[in-house]
């Protein structure tokens, strides 16, 4: 098996056919020599060989809960679904799957703890913060390395988060876009959704429509 090291701590280990109901991918896998996360991109077309220009591109975080449950406490695994269905309708693209990332980088445990704060009255920011925790603690150094491994030299960014592009942007990934991922809200994530707007800056325009709501 050959092994071929990115520009830092990303170190490609493994590439694998991955068919999926959205399409067939490529995924590829990383190990973070820096934190020993085993890290996955699902590749769709040709995203590096030609020019690795424009490429369209999700940084989706692990969220255990929304991606695999279907919570709906979150939007994460709609945007997980969405991500994957624009990047073929596109024609080609990249999702980088962020393990460790969990619950914002808290981990799951903590996470779920905050989500019973959450549950009791508190906000997002204001759980993490109750639990002594950061409000964020994810780091996207890793994703930035395995989109230079990859031959991705710019991105159109699918996320409603601004701290996303400017993560890329420090780590050397041109942000040509930020390409907004808006899924519907339901009565179980709109005060989630509002606290990430207004308290974490995310751009969800489409929450006017219902900021009035009980």
């Amino acid at each position: 098996m050959s092994v071929n090291a990115g520009p830092s701590g990303a170190v490609r280990v493994v590439s694998s056919p991955l068919p999926t109901v959205y399409g067939a991918f490529e995924a590829v896998g990383y190990l973070d020599q820096d934190s020993g996360e085993e890290q996955v991109a699902l590749v769709y077309g040709d995203i590096g060989a030609a020019d690795g220009e424009g490429i369209l591109t999700r940084l989706h975080s692990e969220c255990l809960t929304g991606d695999a449950f279907g919570s709906q406490h979150c939007e994460c695994g709609e945007q997980l679904a969405g991500a994957l269905r624009a990047i073929v309708a596109e024609g080609r693209g990249v999702l980088v799957y962020l393990r460790g990332h969990e619950g914002r980088g808290i981990g799951l445990l903590a996470k779920l703890r905050a989500m019973k704060l959450q549950a009791e009255g508190l906000d997002t920011v204001e759980a993490n913060l109750a639990l002594g925790l950061p409000v964020d603690a994810r780091d996207y150094r890793v994703a930035a390395e395995m989109l230079h491994d990859l031959g991705v030299r710019s991105v159109r960014l699918m996320s409603n988060n601004p701290r996303k592009r400017e993560a890329l942007l420090r780590h050397g990934v041109e942000v040509g876009e930020q390409v907004p991922l808006l899924i519907p809200p339901c009565e179980d994530n709109i005060t989630y959704l509002r606290t990430k707007r207004e308290r974490l800056d995310h751009h969800l325009p489409h929450l006017d429509a219902v900021v009035s709501s009980p």
